[in-house]
């Protein structure tokens, strides 16, 4: 750490609806390692912001945490930014690139921890040319995965099998047939009633969870997003 160092740092984490149950990604797994980090390179956390439910393909700046962080940079509060991975963050090499070029001249650096074992720190040339190639390698790692994706669809198409996930409020028979599972209906009963009479998302998850009802991963841990996704689904409109 040189003298004058600004250690004033912002930890971000983010993971999806389908990423929260995963050791490793879960948010206490991430707010563990992102900590530990910070401790050992004396790093002063001013922040930590979480976006819980949010998927890679929204820009930064348009998730409610994330346009927290931008405006922590833009307005020169924190110098650090501390994310396990790159894919929490940005959505495309492009994006990454970009925003990082724009902190660098906000003088604020990114630290990676993920990667190889090692972390990453921008402030560096060595730490720029690294994440030229970890974003150059994570977007080609995203469209070979969307292509194969696509290749598996139109396979399953082609062979009359089922392509898409289960729908909470039913099971899914072998040759594709949706038939309603009775303990996921109630839920979407409870769902239903207590939005209604204006309950909040987090509410609703503490009443489900409370009661013993499962997710459809078989967890007893709701999610506002996954809420939000029951009372969005067309498929429930006419339950």
């Amino acid at each position: 750490m040189t003298k004058g160092f600004d250690n004033s740092t912002v930890i971000y984490i983010r993971v999806s609806t389908d990423e929260q149950a995963k050791e490793g990604v879960s948010i206490p797994a991430q707010v563990e390692k992102l900590t530990a980090y910070c401790k050992q390179a004396g790093l002063r956390v001013v922040s930590t912001i979480i976006d819980d439910g949010v998927s890679a393909g929204k820009f930064l700046s348009t998730r409610p945490g994330g346009s927290q962080l931008v405006e922590l940079v833009r307005s020169r509060q924190v110098k650090n930014i501390v994310a396990v991975k790159l894919d929490r963050l940005f959505r495309s090499a492009a994006d990454a690139l970009t925003s990082v070029d724009n902190w660098d001249k906000l003088g604020a650096s990114l630290h990676l921890l993920d990667f190889n074992g090692m972390s990453l720190d921008t402030s560096s040339p060595m730490g720029r040319m690294m994440l030229t190639m970890i974003a150059g390698f994570a977007e080609l790692e995203r469209n070979l995965c969307k292509q194969r994706t696509k290749d598996a669809i139109q396979h399953k198409k082609a062979s009359k099998q089922k392509y898409c996930r289960s729908v909470y409020g039913y099971q899914t028979l072998e040759d594709g047939t949706m038939v309603p599972d009775a303990s996921e209906q109630e839920a979407i009963c409870i769902i239903k009633m207590m939005r209604s009479s204006g309950a909040s998302l987090r509410a609703i998850c503490s009443k489900l969870t409370e009661l013993g009802y499962k997710t459809k991963r078989g967890g007893v841990q709701w999610y506002a997003a996954t809420i939000k996704g029951i009372l969005e689904n067309d498929i429930h409109q006419l339950a």
